[in-house]
C-alpha cells in the first residue's frame, strides 16, 4: 500500500466522527437514554461529520470535528432539552386525565349505588 497523505486527510475526518461515535456510545452504555442525551448524542454526530468535512476544506479535520462535536452536542443538547421538558409536561397530563377519569368512574359506581338503596 503507498502512503498517500490527501487520502489520509479525507480519511481523518471519519476517523474523528467515529471516535467521537464510540466515545458517546462508550459513556452513553449504562442504560437508558433521555431525549436530551439523545439529542446531544445526535447533535454531536451531525457536527462532528460537519465539522470534519468544513475542516477537511481548511486542512484541519480533527480540529474541525473537535469543534463541530462540542457545538453540535451543545445544540443538540438544548433541543433536547426543550423535547424533554414537552414529554414531562405531556406525561404530566396524561397522569391527571387517568387519574380523573379513575374519580369519574369512582363516582359513577356511587351514584349507581345510591340509586339501588331502598327509599325510606
Amino acid at each position: 500500500m503507498d502512503f498517500n497523505p490527501i487520502s489520509l486527510r479525507r480519511n481523518s475526518s471519519w476517523i474523528a466522527a467515529m471516535a467521537v461515535t464510540a466515545t458517546l456510545l462508550a459513556g452513553c452504555a449504562g442504560g437508558a437514554l433521555t431525549t436530551r442525551e439523545k439529542g446531544a448524542g445526535i447533535g454531536a454526530l451531525g457536527g462532528a461529520t460537519a465539522g470534519g468535512i468544513i475542516g477537511s476544506a481548511v486542512h484541519h479535520p480533527l480540529a474541525g470535528a473537535m469543534i463541530g462535536t462540542v457545538l453540535g452536542a451543545g445544540a443538540g443538547g438544548l433541543i433536547g432539552d426543550q423535547l424533554q421538558g414537552r414529554e414531562n409536561v405531556a406525561r404530566d397530563q396524561d397522569s391527571q386525565i387517568q387519574s380523573n377519569q379513575q374519580e369519574l368512574e369512582r363516582q359513577r359506581r356511587d351514584i349507581e349505588e345510591l340509586r339501588r338503596r331502598p327509599e325510606y
